[in-house]
């Protein structure tokens, strides 16, 4: 028992310095940072993003992104008839499933809940919510690989970086 006992707090030692090395790594991402901003995205979220990804510029844009995580619709075209159906689903299932996740509980004031609401209203719940993730992940496409999100509203200046008066 003594020696299942010392097994187990070598274990405990291993796991605790592995989670201060993981928890650390992400924190020194620029692209980490900056996909926080984005509303309904959190540290958890955020580093699921930037571990499923990998490097972005292998997504020549955000289109690429969200056909990659499995978010665009299926297409059939023949001639002149064109069939678009349910998302491909093909791809990073964490992906999609983070920027559902992300999107699920928006405040209809923000620029994606609006989006989920107003095609939800239209087409259904389920449609809006993954239009939604749709333009999610453009958003993170945008963040990882420039480190800010241009379309969020800049963040407040602090009191002692304001311009001296004149």
């Amino acid at each position: 028992m003594n020696s299942a006992l010392r097994l187990i707090e070598t274990l405990d030692f291993e796991i605790e310095v592995f989670t201060r090395l993981a928890a650390g790594r992400p924190r020194e991402d620029a692209g980490y940072r900056a996909i926080q901003a984005i509303p309904g995205i959190g540290a958890v979220l955020a580093a699921v993003f930037v571990a499923e990804i990998g490097d972005i510029g292998r997504f020549p844009g955000p289109a690429q992104l969200a056909s990659w995580a499995g978010l665009t619709p299926t297409h059939r075209e023949s001639d002149t008839s064109v069939h678009r159906g349910r998302i491909t689903k093909q791809g990073s299932r964490l992906v999609r499933w983070a920027a559902v996740e992300a999107v699920q509980r928006l405040p209809a004031h923000t620029r994606l809940g609006g989006i989920r609401d107003r095609i939800g209203a239209r087409r259904g719940r389920n449609i809006g919510v993954v239009a939604a993730a749709r333009e999610l992940t453009e958003l993170v496409c945008y963040g990882l690989r420039d480190h800010h999100i241009r379309c969020l509203p800049p963040p407040d200046r602090a009191p002692d970086t304001a311009p001296m008066p004149a």
